[in-house]
């Protein structure tokens, strides 16, 4: 198994960045293909961006393509995801997701949350 903590979360303005990231302890972090999920109030959560294990291969939601990057440092044990140009629609709760098979994510963290001010 494997523990996921995010961190970096917070409130900032329209147009602003942050940074999260997710420590991952336990199993080995790189046998897992790594997910940033969101989740807004009374909305379903989605699949904001992933990365495999290796970090050379990325999918975005259309909604954060261009704006969002996924990047992983296996060595640190820990995915980031670097959020540029916020937007009011980007208040979620995001969760960082592990997954040893396709398309399940069966590990998950406590989310963190991400407010934006328009």
């Amino acid at each position: 198994q494997v523990q996921l903590v995010e961190s970096g979360g917070g409130l900032v303005q329209a147009g602003g960045s942050l940074r999260l990231s997710c420590a991952a302890s336990g199993r080995t972090f790189s046998a897992y293909n790594m997910g940033w999920f969101r989740q807004a109030p009374a909305k379903e959560r989605e699949l904001v961006a992933r990365i495999n294990w290796n970090g050379d291969s990325t999918y975005y939601a259309n909604s954060v393509k261009g704006r969002f990057t996924i990047s992983r440092h296996n060595a640190k044990n820990t995915v980031y995801l670097q959020m540029n140009s916020l937007q009011a629609e980007d208040t979620a709760v995001y969760y960082c997701a592990a997954s040893d098979r396709p398309a399940k994510y069966d590990y998950w963290g406590q989310g963190t949350q991400v407010t934006v001010s328009s």
